[in-house]
């Protein structure tokens, strides 16, 4: 499935910057070289659409006629962006109090859309319900029923950096965690391509380190109090996201983490805000909330000791600031307002 280039279903994600941060490092202490794998460039400005085109292109092969899932935001944008490019209905879930933005850039494409009155897990709960019912026999859930490919296409994101690295693997990468399959698909990436002999391992191997918002962050919690029962939790907090209460992945993450010698750490709401706004002011990449979870977990790490600064590390952005543009609206805007004359531009200080 997918050989075919006229069988796929697709936007053509991919190959998305890799943007150096020297400005950024200097700033959180880092003294090598700091990589930002910026998805915000994918078409529907996440990397969803990785995932998605790899699971919509199974499920035309397999014999699915309309597509589907579950989603915190990101998800749903694409599904129904890539259903309306291949010309296939679409019907994708969310819970009804996602940011409008992402309501919005979803409702555009004219498939079906279900908001729900619930949290992103019982959200998945009925998915999970209704894939077992005839009228949805012939439905394609990326993330329930057709996962397996879904998850799949993770790994493009860990082959696509150390190709971008000239065929090296980074010393450590640290990577927002909802479910957790993103942090262990980029793992095996580069596990797979150094098995193969087509890239090059640092010596003494990589450091997967994972990131997740205080509002929502059974798998760190975990990690730090010592144990592989990760305990479900209701989520709160602005990195909606990242917002699954029940990670799918959780324990392959931990196992991830810990085989590497990585470490988890999560943030609060203000130090996300913060964090998008220094991601922005030092790279001018303007990210989503997850995006500010990644950097503002990033300086804890330095700072804890956890991740060694003179190691190369990439962090990954997964989507666009102007997705959760509520996260830091009412922390910018105009520096300065002034009439439209010099007296008043002088007034202010602009000239002298």
């Amino acid at each position: 499935m997918g050989q075919d280039p006229a069988a796929r279903v697709t936007l053509n994600p991919g190959f998305t910057p890799l943007v150096p941060a020297s400005a950024l490092a200097a700033e959180v202490g880092i003294a090598a070289p700091l990589w930002v794998k910026d998805d915000s460039a994918n078409p529907t400005h996440s990397f969803k659409d990785r995932v998605v085109s790899v699971a919509l292109t199974a499920a035309r092969g397999l014999g699915f006629t309309r597509f589907a899932c579950a989603s915190t935001g990101n998800l749903a944008n694409s599904v129904a962006a890539h259903a309306a490019r291949a010309g296939v209905p679409s019907i994708v879930f969310v819970p009804a109090d996602l940011e409008p933005s992402k309501i919005l850039t979803t409702a555009v494409y004219d498939g079906d859309l279900v908001a729900i009155d619930g949290s992103y897990d019982d959200v998945n709960r009925l998915c999970s319900e209704l894939i077992e019912t005839d009228d949805f026999e012939d439905t394609a859930f990326v993330n329930v029923n057709v996962r397996p490919y879904y998850a799949e296409g993770s790994k493009t994101l860990g082959y696509e950096v150390a190709e971008q690295l000239g065929w090296r693997i980074p010393a450590q990468v640290v990577i927002p965690m909802a479910s957790g399959e993103l942090l262990t698909k980029i793992d095996k990436a580069f596990s797979e391509l150094v098995e193969i002999g087509l890239a090059e391992a640092p010596a003494g191997g990589w450091r997967v380190f994972g990131a997740q918002s205080a509002g929502c962050n059974p798998i760190a919690v975990a990690l730090h109090a010592g144990t592989d029962v990760i305990t479900p939790v209701r989520p709160t907090g602005i990195a909606k996201s990242l917002n699954i209460g029940d990670p799918a992945a959780g324990l392959y993450a931990l196992e991830a983490v810990k085989r590497s010698g990585g470490w988890m750490d999560f943030a609060d709401d203000d130090e996300i805000r913060d964090a998008i706004r220094q991601l922005a002011r030092t790279t001018g990449i303007f990210a989503e909330t997850a995006g500010g979870v990644t950097v503002a977990v990033l300086r804890k790490l330095v700072e804890s000791g956890h991740l060694d600064p003179t190691a190369e590390t990439v962090v990954f952005n997964t989507g666009e600031g102007l997705k959760t543009i509520d996260a830091v609206a009412e922390l910018v805007g105009p520096t300065y307002r002034v009439r439209p004359s010099l007296r008043a531009a002088r007034e202010v200080g602009l000239i002298r």
